[in-house]
């Protein structure tokens, strides 16, 4: 079983910065693969960045590339998002998620099976 708790959101304003950070607890293996999603108000779940546990390859939706970079620290255990340059769209409540067996899915929100609680981002204008 995996944990995950999620941190670092609250208010910001256009053009500034937040880190979110999420902590995970229990065994999470070389196979495992980390996604952030995020769900806008009145909106469905999006993805918005994943990475791979081994090797760390990762991915970004297109609205949040070259803003947003995703890293993980394998000896804390823990998964981070950076945002930048934040725009009044990106508000939403952002969710870290886990997948066990990673399969190339990562912007699939059903491969993944374990989620925090979720973390609320709003950026104002």
């Amino acid at each position: 079983q995996v944990q995950l708790v999620e941190s670092g959101g609250g208010l910001a304003q256009a053009g500034g910065s937040l880190r979110l950070s999420c902590a995970v607890s229990g065994r999470a293996s070389s196979s495992y693969a980390m996604g952030w999603f995020r769900q806008p108000p009145g909106k469905e779940r999006e993805f918005v960045a994943a990475i791979r546990w081994s090797g760390g390859s990762t991915y970004y939706a297109d609205s949040v590339k070259g803003r947003f970079t995703i890293s993980r620290d394998n000896a804390k255990n823990m998964v981070y998002l950076q945002m930048n340059s934040l725009k009044p769209e990106d508000t939403a409540v952002y969710y870290c998620a886990a997948d066990r067996n990673y399969v190339g899915t990562y912007y699939y929100s059903g491969a993944y099976d374990y989620w925090g609680q979720g973390t609320q981002v709003t950026v104002s204008s």
